[in-house]
């Protein structure tokens, strides 16, 4: 036999570099939150790689992440069914094409969506793939097709933050990147593509953010357009900073806090890059009044377990409550701050019935001042092909 006969193939090669890799991060499964920024230095360290190297090991490693159970099953048995399933379970791209056609050879060519016959086919359980205990929380993430939702790989979103979208639908036709418009908000796309946003010109000009669909629809939620004074108290890096800005306009501004001086930081670059001038950014406790209070607070994550597929076996019911315990906090904190006749939005991108209405009908029992401007509401994967998302709309009556 040639010496080229006996090479094994690439995909073979790849098979044991994934293993090795998933071997690296599966001791800190269920303690890291983090676990993408070790996944991320991880892949940085091994200088062999390039990038679509580093595309396809992560596209296997968040798809092993994502049907966790069934992948140990196979390893405690058979690595190289372990390496197949997992093969079989990830999308499609031009970085895992290869790979899939060598491991999957005489398997269905196409994978389906459905939570349950991908399960006939791997002779699994569809139950384990979410924690027992999260049935009680929503049970509806636990059906289809929420569940076939959670359990595929999450979409690329921008939000266009111009009014006139032709050079960036420019630009993107010529790196070849197909879009989709998002029917219920125009000024969201769907990247079609494996894309590197960040490289864009339109990135540097400020002209998108990355930005979910599921996030930008919250905003859409409130029955009266925003106007005036708001305050975004837990503005993070600001992506909804950013979207509340745009809809106040020139005539209304935003104050932005958090306690992430990081966050705050990256905040400022974002408006300055996009020319956004009606955001103010608070490192100090706000106080005053506000038209309008927006708290997208922090939350256990579970809407976006199909994103970050890790969270779903770090999260347990403690961490829940805990989660409860502080968002309580922030919006007794940020109630008074909203004046009569201004609306208190509460946002989480949770799904848990425990953070969501629990938390809303206990501030409004002990808040008697507020009232619901228009029915909470639940925004799940399947809904709109996006992270979950909660939202409440609150008023401060006069």
């Amino acid at each position: 036999m040639s010496d080229l006969a006996a090479r094994p193939s690439p995909a073979a090669s790849q098979g044991r570099v994934f293993l090795s890799l998933f071997a690296a991060l599966r001791p800190h499964v269920a303690t890291d939150r983090n676990l993408p920024s070790r996944l991320q230095q991880l892949l940085a360290r091994e200088k062999r790689f390039g990038s679509r190297d580093r595309r396809l090991y992560r596209e296997l490693l968040y798809t092993a992440l994502r049907h966790l159970p069934w992948i140990d099953a196979r390893l405690a048995a058979l690595p190289d069914d372990a390496i197949r399933a997992t093969a079989w379970l990830a999308a499609e791209t031009p970085a895992t094409r290869a790979f899939r056609e060598h491991w999957t050879a005489g398997w269905p060519s196409e994978t389906p969506t459905s939570v349950s016959e991908k399960a006939r086919q791997l002779a699994a359980d569809p139950a384990v793939l979410l924690p027992a205990w999260f049935a009680e929380h929503c049970p509806v993430a636990c059906l289809p097709p929420a569940l076939d939702a959670l359990h595929t790989r999450a979409p690329l979103w921008v939000r266009l933050q111009t009014d006139d979208p032709a050079p960036v639908l420019a630009e993107f036709a010529g790196r070849g990147w197909s879009v989709r418009p998002a029917p219920s908000l125009p000024a969201a796309l769907e990247v079609l593509a494996e894309a590197d946003l960040t490289t864009t010109d339109a990135y540097a000009r400020g002209l998108i953010e990355i930005q979910d669909l599921g996030s930008q629809l919250l905003l859409g939620q409130l029955p009266h357009a925003p106007t005036g004074h708001w305050l975004d108290a837990c503005a993070g890096a600001g992506g909804k900073t950013l979207q509340l800005a745009r809809l106040l306009g020139t005539s209304g501004r935003v104050d932005a806090h958090d306690i992430r001086a990081s966050a705050l930081d990256e905040l400022g670059s974002r408006a300055a890059r996009a020319r956004i001038a009606n955001i103010r950014i608070l490192s100090a406790a706000p106080s005053g009044r506000y038209d309008g209070v927006l708290i997208d607070a922090p939350c256990s994550g579970s809407g976006t377990w199909r994103r970050a597929p890790h969270l779903k076996w770090c999260t347990t019911p403690q961490t829940i409550a805990d989660a409860a315990a502080l968002q309580r906090d922030l919006l007794h904190r940020y109630a008074p701050l909203v004046s009569p006749g201004g609306q208190l939005v509460y946002a989480t991108c949770s799904l848990s019935h425990h953070e969501n209405d629990d938390v809303v009908t206990a501030f409004l029992s002990s808040h008697p001042t507020f009232t619901l401007a228009a029915p909470s509401r639940t925004l799940l994967p399947s809904d709109h092909n996006t992270d979950g998302y909660f939202v409440a709309v609150l008023r401060a009556n006069s």
